[in-house]
Formats: structure tokens, sequence, C-alpha cells
């Protein structure tokens, strides 16, 4: 029986971030993968070795914002471990079928011309909207970068700069209320108070729904932020794929001694005399931890399957009930087609030029378009009759991902992950078959073909899966891959609930880490760098807290 200072479940970036900041601190720190590719929902692989050889996938992540607005990358010293992140300018190419199109620069200066060749008031509402959302972003950054009931840290995080943001935003009474209404009514409702061409709010309605949900939900206005994002901090992917950032998260990890081991499925997470001790995998074998053990799957997992109830009753005899009941998923999931391409897509009726292909393309006709997607999915239903997508031709930006004069096609479409009326059917009863994913895949490309006609000569092969097969490669609850939906009532200090949305739980000496954890789900490396800052803290005790609680203050005064 192998012992560490720390067991952590699961190698996906969050994990990885927080083992790192773990062995900085100077802990022994093991990491156990169920998968034989570390990385989770990060990685890059050659899926289709026989039918195209040498093209890179990412098979899930791809587009990284919120990663900008850590100090992760910076702190692990990523780049001295091979790790390069390529700008994306353009950021977004939306065409619609009145001829129009959105063509979204990382320069809000470039977006707002380009807007302005169709509506020039448009443009100047579209500047408007950036800057008001801007300083939203910036105002919350402070909040995203700590634990979400340490005030402490928090306060800490703010500059001066900062500060100005939250007071324009909430500075005032009236700032504040207008601020809360802004939270609780829905991305669309926002949109058509600052918008009225179609053209331009269906694609800002698509990339709030980014968040996974529809862009009509009341509560999730804040999705509208997404584009805001896009111009600043910047959107960027790793040199090399997503997998690049695993890549360099790896050699951070091993340079440290940390541990990390492959195909090994966690069973059971240990516990003595309510304290997490170690865990044992599938194959019988048992790890020891000496001071915790940090989970980067989800709550519900943890709590309803990785561990025995009456552990769990004897630290809280509610949470199980609370989080089998209380944390929501609302069957959204994605389904993901990856396609070697002989060609990049081509948009001749928009005047195509390749620039248009270096960031996200978005199949967003109409925001009902959009809606349609999203309340199809949650209720069970296939929405491929008039398909909205959003669709990557990374090997534009990067031609390393593919053999030369060739690129790859990355596409995600939302879809059901328990198919109605198909109950009890395919894959782990979801309804999802091969037949079922290759019939939606085709319709998913044809509409993909009435925009970009040299797509259907250009396929070389190609690789679907379905909600279902996307849910068991990650070990995602449902197939969601934020863990939990990102809707308000389930972020902050209340993801995934009130109780255990501080990284730690009941149960002494187990934490949660992931995308189930504040900030959500995204790139980003935060829930695992705050997941360590909350561990090393409890490890400091109360008088180091109450020490750093006396030099806030201090600070304060001067």
């Amino acid at each position: 029986m192998e012992t560490f200072d720390i067991i952590i479940i699961g190698a996906g970036h969050n994990g990885l971030v927080c083992a790192a900041y773990l062995l900085k601190a100077g802990y022994r720190v093991l990491l156990l993968e169920k998968r034989a590719v570390p990385g989770g929902a990060a990685t890059t692989e050659e899926a289709l070795p026989e039918t195209a050889p040498g093209f890179k996938f990412n098979l899930c992540a791809i587009d990284h914002e919120f990663i900008h607005l850590s100090p992760v990358v910076e702190e692990l010293e990523l780049k001295k471990f091979g790790l390069e992140y390529l700008y994306c300018d353009p950021v977004v190419f939306c065409p619609h079928p009145d001829g129009k199109y959105f063509l979204g620069h990382s320069s809000v200066d470039q977006t707002c011309a380009s807007i302005a060749q169709f509506n020039p008031q448009e443009a100047e509402r579209y500047r408007q909207f950036i800057n008001y959302w801007q300083q939203i972003i910036n105002a919350l950054v402070p909040i995203f970068n700590a634990p979400p009931q340490s005030i402490i840290n928090i306060v800490r995080n703010y500059d001066l700069a900062a500060l100005k943001d939250a007071l324009n935003t909430v500075g005032t009474p009236n700032k504040a209320l207008d601020f809360v209404r802004t939270m609780l009514t829905s991305a669309e409702d926002l949109l058509d108070e600052w918008f009225t061409e179609p053209w331009l709010k269906a694609p800002l309605a698509r990339l709030a729904a980014e968040l996974g949900l529809a862009p009509s939900q009341k509560n999730m206005a804040i999705g509208a932020m997404m584009m805001a994002l896009r111009h600043n901090p910047g959107m960027a992917r790793p040199k090399g794929g997503t997998g690049a950032l695993i890549d360099a998260l790896l050699k951070r990890v091993w340079e440290d001694g940390g541990v990390v081991m492959t195909e090994q499925h966690v069973e059971r997470i240990l516990v003595d005399e309510g304290r997490a001790v170690g865990v044992r995998v599938a194959n019988g074998q048992e790890y020891r931890a000496k001071c915790g053990v940090i989970s980067n799957i989800d709550a519900k997992r943890v709590f309803l399957d990785l561990m025995d109830a009456a552990d769990v009753d004897a630290a809280d005899a509610n949470l199980r009930r609370r989080v089998d009941k209380r944390i929501i998923n609302n069957n959204e999931s994605l389904l993901k087609i990856d396609c070697a391409l002989s060609e990049p897509l081509r948009f001749d009726r928009y005047q195509h030029r390749d620039e248009y292909l270096i960031g996200s393309v978005l199949i967003a006709d109409s925001v009902d378009q959009v809606e349609t997607a999203h309340h199809e999915a949650a209720r069970g239903r296939i929405p491929d009759q008039d398909p909205s997508m959003y669709a990557v031709v990374p090997t534009m930006l990067d031609p390393s991902m593919a053999p030369d004069g060739k690129h790859t096609l990355w596409i995600e479409f939302f879809a059901p992950y328990q198919i109605a009326g198909a109950e009890g059917t395919g894959l782990n009863g979801t309804g999802w078959t091969d037949d079922v994913k290759n019939q939606v895949a085709d319709r998913v490309l044809a509409k993909l073909a009435d925009y970009s006609p040299n797509l259907n000569q250009s396929v070389i092969a190609r690789r679907v899966e379905s909600p279902a097969e996307l849910g068991q490669r990650l070990g995602a609850y449902r197939g969601n891959y934020y863990h939990i939906d990102m809707s308000l009532e389930q972020m902050v200090f209340l993801r995934p609930l009130p109780e255990i949305a501080n990284y730690q739980t009941p149960i002494e000496g187990l934490y949660l880490t992931g995308a189930g954890t504040h900030p959500g789900g995204s790139i980003s490396g935060m829930p695992g760098r705050n997941c360590a800052r909350a561990f090393l803290g409890a490890q400091r005790g109360i008088f180091k807290l109450l020490e750093e609680v006396r030099h806030s203050m201090r600070r304060s005064a001067l």
C-alpha cells in the first residue's frame, strides 16, 4: 500500500493545476486518472489513426479565454514547460441567411467597423455593450480567483482598477439594483434591449448559450459577456492543441516530484473515523493519503457513488439527499464531430477570406434557432432539423495539427444525453446508437455545407461522438461537460451547494475541485488553484487566518 500526502482523483487540467500548487508547497501528490490519457476534457489526440493518420483533434475543449483571467500560466511558469498560446484574430465569423455576416475581431474598433458596413448605429451600440460587460468582467475577476466564501482572499485580489470597475457597476444604490436586474434577466432579453439586427443578435445569443442554457433562460444574462471576453483578455489556443496545456502541466508536476498514474479507476474513497484517508481503485489496489483526498470529478458521483452512505450520513445527514435532489443537470450535452479535411471551408457567398476561419465559425441563423437548440435538447429531442452549431478549423491558426496542406474541422452540436422515448436502448440506455449519432452528424454537416458547399467533397474521414460516449469517456455525469449546470443558483458560493461551495466538505480531509466548483466549467485552472489555496489555508489553521485578517485591516486603514 503506497502512501502520499495528497491524492487527487482525476488528472484533468484542474486536477493538474491543483497538484502543481500543492507540490510547490512541499506536499507529495498522487494523481489517479481513469483514462490512459491524462487531461480529461482538455486532450488533443490522433483520434483517427487508420483513416486520417497525422491529424490531431481536440476532443472537447478548444478555445481558451478564462485561463487568461487567472495567474495560473504565469505562476506555474508553464511557458518554461513548452506552453505557447496562439491568439485568434478574427475571433468569430457568423454568416446570416440574408447575406450579411458578423465578423468579430479581437479589436473592438475593427469589430465596430465590420458591423458599421451594415448598420452604423448598431456598431455604436455594440461598443457601449462591450464596454459595459468589460467593467462587469473586471469587477468579477477578483471573485473568480479566490475561494468564494473567503472574503479576505477576495478583497486582496482587488487592485485600484478592479475596484474602480466594481464601483462603476454597483457603486450607487441605483447601479446596484440595475446590476441585480440585469443578472436576473435573460441573455435574449438583454440583447433585445441593446440591438435590433437579427444577424448580430444571433451570434451573440449562440455565444451566450455556451454556458449550456437557452438564451431565454432567466437569471442567465451573464452569458452575454462571452463576446467581451474575446476582446479582452482575448481568445487563444495552445500551439499543438489544447493537449499542449496538459503536456506543460504534466511536466510541471513531474519536475516537482508529482506522480500521475493512468488507467486507475477510483471506485471508493476510504474514510476512517470521519476523515478521508485514501482511495481504492478498480483492481483492488489502495492508496493512502496523510493529509487529504481531492476530487476533480462531480459531487454527485463523489457522494452517491464513491463513498459509503454511512460515512457521508455520519458527517451530514442531509448531504446525500441534497446532492441528489438539489444539484441540477438539464439533460443537455454535446454531440462532437471531428473531420479530417483535404481543404478548408470556403464561404464564397460572403466574399470569403481565409481569416474568417481563424476564430470560431457560428451557424446561428436566428435567436429562435439557438433557442430551439437548447429547449429541444433539454426535453430529450434532438434539434437537428435546422441545426445550429459551433465550428472551428483549428489548422488555419495552427497548421502543425494536420499533414501539410490538410486541415481539421471541430464541431460542437447541442444534443440531449437521454433521448426521449428511447429509454433503455442504445449506450447506457440513453437511446444513442451508432446509426442515430451518424444520422444526426449527416444533418449537421449538411447544414454547414449550405454555407460552405466545398465541405461535401473535402471530408477525408470523420469521428462522431454521441453525448453518451462523451459522458462515458470523460466520466461526466449525464454527459454534462460542466459537471453541473452553470445556472445562477449553482454559481459562486452556491456551487455545487452552499455547504460544499468552498472546496471543503463535511468529511474531514475531503476536498472538491473541477468544473462543478467555483467559478465553473471552461479552461481556466481557477477551480484547481482556488482549491489548492483552500487546502493550504486549512493547513495553516485559525491562528494564521487571524493574523492575515489583522494585516488586511492594517492595510485598509493606511
